[in-house]
């Protein structure tokens, strides 16, 4: 389950301009995030109505992560900003969503804490070792969002006992691919500096 990496060095077959559609879907994800925190909190998370609302932006928000990995790989839009802003949008929508969650009492803070530590700390690693090339999303890394985003889409959902142990559950299975997936791209991460100043990439 080892994150591809993109070696340092290495030219480029043709240059992609980051003005295209899928890094604009990307954007349009990020501007999203605080519309959905809006209609989950204007209330305090307690309305059905808002929080309908807010699943729905969310799904908006989901789709358009599918849509825009389709069309940078179908259109050899694929850029090394695409590769960092598409999990950055993931996160921002994923931990707002999770704050949100555990402030009206939904969600053990301690998952969430979890969660974050792992998203943020994955994120800024992709900066420190970007020197050396660039770690793509893995396939486990995929799940993981996959996983979280269904998680997080049920928790938002208004429910009763029985549904939030469905949610739990869900949420449990993500969390376990969460932390695994971290460990994995800790050692990609080695692999990565270690392959490139082998090969004098630095």
């Amino acid at each position: 389950m080892s994150a591809p990496v993109t070696p340092g060095g290495r030219a480029p077959q043709r240059h992609v301009s980051n003005w295209n559609i899928a890094n604009a879907l990307t954007m349009l994800r990020i501007l999203l995030v605080p519309v959905f925190v809006w209609l989950l909190m204007r209330q305090g998370g307690l309305d059905a109505s808002d929080r309908w609302w807010a699943w729905g932006v969310f799904v908006l928000a989901s789709i358009t992560d599918k849509i825009d990995g389709d069309l940078a790989r179908s259109r050899g839009l694929i850029t090394d900003f695409g590769k960092l802003a598409d999990p950055i949008a993931d996160k921002a929508l994923m931990g707002a969503g999770l704050i949100c969650l555990s402030l009206v009492g939904d969600v053990w803070w301690w998952v969430t804490i979890v969660i974050l530590v792992r998203e943020i700390g994955i994120t800024l690693l992709r900066f420190v070792v970007i020197r050396y090339g660039v770690m793509a999303a893995s396939r486990g890394g995929k799940l993981k969002t996959m996983l979280q985003a269904v998680a997080l889409g049920m928790y938002v959902l208004p429910g009763n006992d029985l549904w939030h142990w469905a949610c739990a559950v869900v949420m449990a299975a993500a969390l376990v691919v969460t932390v695994v997936t971290g460990v994995d791209y800790l050692l990609a991460s080695h692999r990565l500096r270690r392959d490139a100043r082998r090969g004098g990439g630095v």
